[in-house]
């Protein structure tokens, strides 16, 4: 008996790897570059229509109720159709897009932008707010319905000016039908260990089967979370905002065409952004007139220090001149008595 279990097992895993390679082919053979994709119900087949390969451990498919759902939508994904934009309804595509705007108002653009992510059936998934200068300064990500993404993209920019907006659609199809396809090849697996196990007189096959149960369970629970995210991605379009508080919103240069009206358009441009330039300055000053002014004391108070220290300096060094030391007479070399007299 110990040894039929065992033989039994082997024939179970070695099988189970041979319908995971057969699904992971047939998805391979399934989506050519084109994004449109074929038939997929031969996956369905791969997993219920293998029921009974086992020659003494027959089951029905009903014992592994967690192999239903997947199944269903691998069958909802082979009928045709289109998901609402003109491509086949089992592409998927995960929405992206990063907008960089600004705004004289910004209370009433962020009301606004609140508003619009409402309406679309969207939420904030994450929100930051700066202050630099005292202009404010908004970080937003969105999560919105992916059929909701274009209108949202278009209907911003009544909102805000948009300087900058970048959009990508990512094609996961294959991935997702791949991760798919495994998970029904675990799933099969894990019913037929169950089934072993339930007929395992030997404790030594309990413990094995026991063990290869669990890490059947264990990537089972990876490629489920892994589904789950690929669907929150594809039904969630994900937008990036950035808005930014100005004084005055920056305008876009025409091409000059010409030297003439490039060196024009460069000396309007220059004087637009002295301004520019000078009125920031007088904000900024206005803003800090206070350290202005200490700053200004303690600068005309070190000049004053320095000029009153030149001054003594100064005077110092007249009277010196006008008041010279005494100079002592010079000192005669002394006479040597042996010396003759003349």
């Amino acid at each position: 008996m110990k040894k039929t279990l065992v033989i039994l097992l082997s024939a179970a895993l070695i099988l189970a790897l041979l319908c995971g390679c057969g699904a992971s082919a047939k998805s391979d053979m399934t989506y050519p570059s084109a994004p449109s994709y074929a038939d997929n119900s031969a996956k369905a087949s791969s997993g219920a229509g293998s029921a009974g390969w086992m020659g003494e451990a027959t089951y029905e498919m009903a014992d592994a109720p967690a192999m239903k759902p997947t199944e269903q939508a691998i069958g909802q994904k082979s009928g045709g159709g289109t998901n609402g934009s003109g491509l086949p309804a089992n592409v998927k595509l995960i929405y992206r897009a990063t907008i960089d705007m600004e705004s004289t108002e910004f209370d009433e653009a962020v009301a606004g932008l609140n508003d619009l992510v409402s309406s679309l059936g969207g939420y904030f998934e994450t929100s930051e707010l700066n202050n630099y200068a005292n202009y404010r300064h908004g970080s937003y990500t969105v999560r919105l319905p992916a059929e909701n993404f274009e209108t949202f993209c278009t209907a911003v920019g009544e909102l805000c000016q948009v300087n900058s907006l970048s959009r990508s659609a990512e094609d996961v199809s294959e991935r997702y039908y791949d991760t798919e396809s495994r998970l029904v090849t675990q799933q099969t697996k894990l019913a037929r260990l169950q089934e072993l196990l339930r007929k395992a007189e030997e404790m030594e096959d309990i413990i094995t089967l026991e063990s290869a149960i669990s890490e059947t369970e264990l990537a089972i629970e990876q490629l489920t979370g892994t589904l789950r995210k690929y669907d929150s991605l594809v039904n969630y379009a994900t937008v990036t905002l950035y808005l930014a508080e100005v004084y005055k919103l920056s305008t876009i240069e025409q091409p000059a065409i010409g030297f003439g009206a490039k060196l024009a358009a460069a000396f309007r441009s220059g004087a637009k952004r002295f301004g520019n330039g000078f009125q920031n300055f007088l904000l900024s000053v206005a803003r800090n007139w206070i350290g202005w002014l200490i700053f200004i004391i303690i600068v005309v108070a070190a000049v004053l220090i320095i000029l009153k220290a030149k001054r003594r300096r100064a005077a110092r060094a007249a009277a010196r001149s006008a008041f010279p030391p005494p100079q002592s007479p010079p000192q005669q070399p002394p006479q040597n008595p042996q010396e003759p007299r003349q």
